[in-house]
């Protein structure tokens, strides 16, 4: 119930996932089983636990920054869920500031 994207998600590769919660870069492998479109986190390893500093998608080479790092502490599903929500937040950032520069510069600028 803590996550309930784990509903969707194999046995087997829930077990996996729960198994080596403690290693979220083992974890990584079946994040585009839990979160659509995405292959995986960019890890800062620093410390006991690693950092996550963005998202690869898995279509394309498509980037995207977290605009706040995110350490990956606790449990997986307490993590992930936190994972969802920088996402978000870190898309809807992305989003204002792009709106901001819309009037700034020129439309074929803009897109790129």
């Amino acid at each position: 119930m803590a996550f309930p994207r784990f509903f969707f998600v194999s046995p087997a590769d829930l077990l996996d996932i729960l198994s080596n919660g403690n290693a979220p870069q083992k974890v990584m492998v079946h994040m585009p089983k839990i979160i659509s479109a995405m292959d995986t986190l960019e890890l800062l390893e620093e410390g006991v636990r690693p950092f996550a500093k963005g998202m690869h998608a898995c279509v394309g080479k498509e980037y995207v920054e977290f605009t706040t790092d995110l350490k990956l502490v606790g449990k997986v599903e307490v993590y992930l869920q936190s994972v969802l929500d920088t996402m978000r937040g870190s898309l809807k950032d992305i989003s204002k500031r792009s709106l901001k520069k819309y009037n700034e510069v020129a439309k074929e600028d803009w897109i790129q």
